[in-house]
């Protein structure tokens, strides 16, 4: 006789431990969109950080508006032509003939006033020995080699280097009597600078910047790429799952959780950069060209917190105003939805009356203003860059003495995207949860 044995059900038992699996999985996922969430979030504000360095150690109020910088700089061109000043033999020539000239004049001054008509008898006495000893024609005649000494003396080495040591100190007097007081104050922010990035000067400083920048923007580009596919996985397994009933609830929850990582990454991360500089001006002078780069007119960098943040701290009552009403609308109630959402569909039969968290989970989305905020940012973005490009354009200048060239650098940032992601992430999870409200009316 065969002997039976009571083998468990591996489907059932594959069934029931399905759950678990599926929130292991997810929770992986989620730690890593959390963890990538943070590095771009970090990435974001140390690119934030260091340009905000580089536009104060830019600054035009540090530069083209700095008496104290144009100073420096006409000072270096006019040492420069002070020390390299060499006459040429054409004028030399010219200088012999105005000096000749300037003698004749003296000759003819002095001879004239002699010999004018005199009443004394000194002065009759002067014109009467004048007119016996000398030979005003003489006088003439010798000009050209008094002429000649004159200008080999002047124009010998000894004699221009006292001509240029009286120029420089002249000059020195002028650049001290000259200045508005911020060189102490620009000496001491760079240096603050360059210590902080480890350099020396501005050339070094320029290119320890610059590569930061590059390798930020890779960063931020990888994390915030690694950010998004961890939640379109997540995303993806809603296709697969979409007949799996059981599942759908816990897939869910965690699903809000990715929205929540987004939500916070998007609304904390920089999301509109305004960066207008001048990008060169140059300015002739004795030949020479004074010039200034990379001149920062103006700088910002805010994520949608640091705007409300900015507002609020405003003393007028209409900024606050719009501040606090951006906060409720575009943090508050979608911090609240997704709560809402997760206690509606996980645990709604242990509330009394569920017509407050029915009114969170569904009706609070007429509310929630972020796909609002999406578009204006977009729109703010549009209309300030076509501003600002309209106004530095009229700074565009070329001619022979003045040649400025300016620069819009605004761009929306990363975090603008992912907190795009997040509205579009939201919408897609008000579908879902729609379809389950309606799958648990109908079993009702």
């Amino acid at each position: 006789m065969a002997t039976t044995t009571n083998t468990p059900d591996i489907p059932a038992k594959a069934n029931k431990f399905a759950p678990f699996a599926l929130i292991a999985v997810l929770s992986i996922l989620l730690i890593g969109a959390a963890f990538f969430g943070y590095q771009f979030h970090q990435v974001t504000y140390e690119q934030k950080s260091i340009k905000e360095d580089y536009s104060l150690s830019n600054n035009i109020t540090f530069g083209i508006f700095s008496v104290d910088r144009w100073g420096e700089k006409i000072s270096a061109v006019v040492d420069r032509r002070v020390k390299g000043f060499k006459l040429t033999a054409k004028q030399k020539t010219e200088m012999r003939e105005g000096v000749e000239k300037q003698l004749h004049g003296l000759i003819n001054k002095a001879v004239a006033e002699i010999t004018r008509p005199q009443k004394g008898l000194a002065g009759k006495l002067k014109k009467l020995a004048f007119n016996t000893f000398v030979d005003v024609d003489e006088l003439h005649a010798q000009v050209p080699s008094f002429a000649r000494t004159i200008v080999v003396k002047i124009t010998s080495p000894s004699s221009l280097k006292r001509i240029k040591g009286i120029a420089n100190s002249k000059l020195d007097e002028l650049e001290e009597q000259t200045y508005d007081r911020s060189d102490t104050t620009i000496s001491t922010v760079e240096r603050n600078i360059y210590h902080k990035y480890h350099v020396n000067n501005a050339n070094a400083f320029d290119q320890v910047v610059k590569t930061k920048l590059d390798h930020i923007k890779k960063e931020t580009t990888f994390n915030g790429l690694c950010l998004l596919g961890c939640v379109s996985i997540a995303l993806i397994l809603w296709l697969f799952l979409r007949k799996q009933v059981r599942l759908h609830v816990p897939l869910f929850v965690m699903s809000l959780l990715f929205a929540l990582v987004l939500l916070v990454v998007g609304v904390t991360s920089p999301i509109i950069e305004v960066d207008a500089r001048i990008q060169s001006m140059e300015f002739a002078l004795l030949g020479d060209k004074l010039a200034f780069t990379n001149q920062v007119l103006f700088f910002q960098s805010k994520s949608i917190l640091g705007i409300i943040g900015t507002l609020i701290e405003q003393p007028k009552p209409d900024a606050v105003l719009v501040g606090v009403l951006l906060l409720i609308f575009v943090v508050v109630f979608p911090l609240l939805r997704i709560i809402a959402r997760a206690l509606h569909v996980s645990c709604a039969h242990l509330f009394g009356s569920q017509k407050v968290l029915r009114f969170m989970a569904f009706d609070l989305g007429k509310w929630d203003m972020a796909d609002v905020m999406v578009v204006g940012i977009a729109m703010t973005y549009i209309g300030l860059n076509g501003i600002l490009k309209s106004q530095l354009s009229g700074l565009n200048i070329e001619n022979d003495v003045l040649k400025t060239v300016t620069a819009n650098n605004s761009a929306l940032q990363l975090g603008f995207y992912v907190f795009v992601a997040y509205v579009v992430y939201a919408k897609i999870l008000s579908y879902i949860i729609k379809k389950i409200d309606e799958r648990n009316g109908e079993c009702n």
